[in-house]
């Protein structure tokens, strides 16, 4: 990937008082550039999204975004961004699209209508234009939260377990509209995800954490070939058995 880097991230560390979640971790993304962040439960990955998103701060280290530091320009930094996980619920009184006009309305997105058309008929959902939100399914409403992510047309999108609660076949349809994205509009996107065949398809490069520490870093191909695994998802399991992975990074 040859974009300019967006964001930078050195020497991390959060403490929750006696407890280290994310200790000395470094990385960076480029413009363009889908990077998985992986690792057991408890790894640090939600943490680590949680100070990206100036949710809760650092305890030290330094996090860059489009060269601003964060926390301290957040405002400037957030309205390039946005985020999406299958676990945060948007309001579940409102229907489809009132909760993506009111999004849109707060980031003053330009003509708004069209936009929601736009991105409800790029997952497949115009059908639910009119449904409540809190009577969509789990996918669906996955599928709900990914338009609103994308309603800004953001610079950095994070994106938290986007197909955890879909189908094979609607997954599927996600990771290539997601592809479709990152080749359009050349988005940098975080990735969380368990499901290995979504980081194989969709990440050009992934990072492996463990208590708070990349263990592995490079293609999904790079860390495969110098494991003595024959999968991603193999050397997912050794992580979470025994905390070891034994690759170059």
């Amino acid at each position: 990937m040859g974009g300019d880097i967006i964001l930078e991230v050195e020497n991390l560390r959060k403490e929750f008082g006696d407890t280290v979640a994310v200790e000395d971790l470094s990385f960076h993304l480029r413009r363009g550039e889908i990077l998985g962040l992986l690792g057991v439960n408890g790894a640090g990955k939600s943490t680590t999204m949680n100070m990206l998103l100036s949710l809760t701060e650092q305890t030290s280290g330094s996090i860059r975004i489009f060269s601003m530091p964060m926390p301290k320009e957040r405002i400037a930094i957030l309205q390039r961004c946005n985020f999406s996980s299958a676990y945060a619920a948007l309001p579940s009184n409102l229907l489809v699209h009132q909760n993506l006009r009111i999004f849109g309305m707060i980031y003053r997105v330009r003509n708004l209508e069209a936009r929601i058309t736009e991105l409800l008929e790029l997952f497949e959902i115009s059908h639910l234009r009119n449904r409540v939100a809190g009577r969509l399914s789990s996918g669906e409403g996955t599928r709900m939260n990914l338009c609103k992510a994308l309603l800004n047309a953001p610079e950095l999108l994070m994106l938290d377990e986007p197909t955890a609660s879909l189908d094979p076949d609607i997954a599927d349809k996600v990771r290539k509209a997601l592809r479709r994205v990152q080749k359009e509009t050349n988005v940098g996107i975080l990735y969380t995800s368990h499901n290995m065949r979504d980081i194989e398809e969709v990440c050009d490069r992934v990072l492996f954490i463990h208590e708070g520490r990349v263990v592995a870093e490079g293609t999904p191909a790079q860390i495969v070939r110098d494991s003595h695994h024959g999968s991603l998802e193999e050397i997912f399991i050794e992580l979470a058995r025994s905390g070891k992975k034994e690759a170059n990074r």
